[in-house]
């Protein structure tokens, strides 16, 4: 018996151990993981990633304040953008759970100044979800240089959208809307009397001793603030100033990594709210971005993990703001959390989580490798176009350096920004090079010919925009806007019910993962393995399109006439899957 308790004793040891070096071996990896981000440039803010509840890494990264070197640190405070969402959210659900509040009441019935001919069709829960059909404000013309840095009232601000019309019937489709959020703040002030920063503060931050988060005033002195930056080139700027009453209860709030492992934390109980809605709170509601869907405040979906085929469903938000992005991801089957806080704008969130998940599961992931796109822009910047694109030429093909189509577009946006517009122009070609297969090249290579007056060539590269992505309804209302016919975009395509029932079938993308098409009357949808399923829409008579995410399907045939495989074009990469037995 004495010997039996002694090899159990013994056995237990060195399961501790293993778990103890399993630990921190996921701890070393993480940590140099994020230090080549940074060293690379393209991470600069604070870190924490928590597995089965407990944190098992937090850490600062670069500086919270350049001028003075001062650290970024796990207590400081960043800028979180529309990570504010989800708090919002949840104050509606408080009202809602008190029966203060009717999520599916029309607005009017809370706010009776809002124009009744759309108010009464808009319901909260249709703010919640982004399918109000109200204009998202941070999408008007010239907002931000001509309004974001005025403060505003509440009221005063909802002006701004309050009267423009609807883009579609509510409920019909999702598209994110600040406006949306901005209403939801203005509904919980009226029904409760108080600002909404004191909801805030009284309904979530204080139960849950989150006393490094709040709403982000400007005036107020606050300890431990980042400062936000935005990158130029390999370099910094200051970002430009927004006065917060603008994003107000869509993106206005700060917190820490630390506060926000509280607020994770928090969630997994029912101190803010009854069972029956904190499932509400996190229930997918709407199809939203590509393969996910939208709750409330919250995107939901399959996350991959690492460069493997395997994926966790996540709940989880990015942000980003003058200087600042964020995200949170938290996956209820294993109790994980990252957090990503940065002060410097831009960096690869969402590729800095999937890596981090990839350690997590002991996965495949990837390192990160040096910005060709911020090399290009310093070089611009400093010695002018034609050196750059001379230096961009000698590193692009480069192992120690990353060519990434949006971090491109990105830099041609500033440079037009700054009123470098040819240059800007040359930029944008340069990535058509790059990704002649992706939509969103064109499109920006378009804006610039129309904005230096080359209407022709503009209205060319739109029209090959839309091609490749016949969803583009920004390119079709530029097109309006230069006088070019559009009606060949605008027809209906009938495909026969003959020829739509031979592209039903299952077909392989990926060892372990197919695409299954079927047929629900003269509607086709797609499903991929592990995702959600989306209706397809003809452009011709056997290539598709998404309405949700720039994607198109192409089934092809053989000889005979038979559909052997479909071919999947999408972020400017085509994959071709055969077809399988079902």
């Amino acid at each position: 018996m004495k010997s039996f308790s002694k090899q159990i004793v013994l056995t237990f040891s060195i399961f501790l151990l293993y778990n103890t070096n399993f630990a921190q071996n996921k701890v070393e990896q993480i940590n140099e993981l994020i230090s080549v981000y940074a060293e690379y440039g393209k991470f600069n803010g604070s870190v924490l990633v928590a597995d089965h509840g407990k944190v098992i890494y937090k850490k600062g990264f670069g500086m919270a304040n350049m001028e003075w070197e001062i650290p970024n640190q796990p207590n400081t405070k960043h800028r979180l953008g529309s990570i504010t969402k989800q708090f919002t959210a949840m104050l509606i659900l408080q009202l809602a759970a008190d029966g203060t509040l009717d999520l599916q009441s029309p607005i009017t019935t809370y706010l009776p100044d809002y124009p009744k001919d759309k108010g009464d069709k808009i319901t909260a829960h249709h703010l919640l979800t982004h399918t109000s059909g109200i204009p998202n404000y941070t999408a008007f013309p010239r907002f931000f240089q001509d309004e974001s840095r005025n403060p505003y009232t509440p009221d005063e601000f909802v002006e701004k959208f309050a009267d423009k019309d609807l883009e579609f019937t509510p409920g019909d489709r999702f598209n994110y809307s600040n406006s949306g959020y901005f209403l939801l703040g203005v509904i919980i002030e009226k029904l409760t009397g108080k600002t909404y920063e004191q909801m805030l503060d009284s309904h979530i931050f204080t139960p849950l001793n989150m006393h490094d988060s709040g709403y982000d005033n400007h005036a107020d002195i606050i300890k431990n603030r980042a400062t936000g930056y935005e990158k130029n080139g390999n370099s910094y700027i200051n970002s430009r100033y927004l006065d917060m009453s603008i994003p107000y209860a869509a993106g206005s709030l700060y917190s820490t990594v630390e506060d926000l492992y509280l607020w994770d934390q928090a969630l997994y109980t029912n101190k803010l709210l009854p069972q029956k809605y904190m499932d509400m709170y996190i229930k997918p509601q709407i199809s939203a971005w590509g393969n996910n869907h939208y709750a409330y405040g919250w995107g939901v979906g399959y996350e991959k993990i690492g460069k493997s085929t395997d994926s966790i469903y996540t709940i989880s938000h990015g942000g980003g703001i003058n200087g600042f992005n964020t995200n949170i991801s938290r996956a209820l089957s294993d109790k994980s959390l990252v957090v990503l806080l940065s002060n410097a704008g831009g960096a690869p969130l969402n590729q800095m989580t999937q890596a981090i998940r990839g350690i997590m599961h002991g996965k495949a992931y990837s390192l990160p490798k040096k910005s060709v796109a911020n090399a290009l822009l310093a070089v611009i910047n400093d010695k002018g176009i034609d050196a750059g694109i001379t230096y961009y030429n000698t590193i692009k093909d480069s192992e120690d350096y990353e060519l990434i189509e949006g971090e491109m577009n990105a830099i041609g946006y500033q440079l037009m920004q700054s009123e470098k517009v040819d240059e800007a122009a040359k930029v944008f070609k340069l990535n058509i090079e790059a990704f002649p297969k992706s939509s969103n090249v064109y499109d920006s290579y378009a804006e610039a010919l129309m904005t230096l007056g080359k209407n022709d060539l503009a209205i060319a590269n739109y029209r090959k925009s839309i091609d490749l992505n016949p969803n583009n309804q920004n390119g079709i209302d530029f097109l309006k806007k230069l006088g070019a016919d559009v009606s060949e975009y605008e027809k209906e395509i009938v495909v026969p019910e003959a020829v739509l029932e031979t592209y039903v079938g299952k077909f392989e993308l990926a060892p372990n993962f197919v695409l299954t098409i079927r047929k629900e009357g003269s509607q086709l949808k797609a499903q991929a393995t592990g995702q959600p399923e989306f209706d397809i829409f003809p452009k011709t008579q056997n290539v598709f399109y998404l309405k949700v995410v720039n994607a198109q399907l192409t089934f092809n045939k053989n000889d005979v006439d038979d559909v052997v495989s479909i071919t999947l074009l999408q972020g400017g990469r085509e994959t071709t899957g055969k077809r399988i037995e079902e």
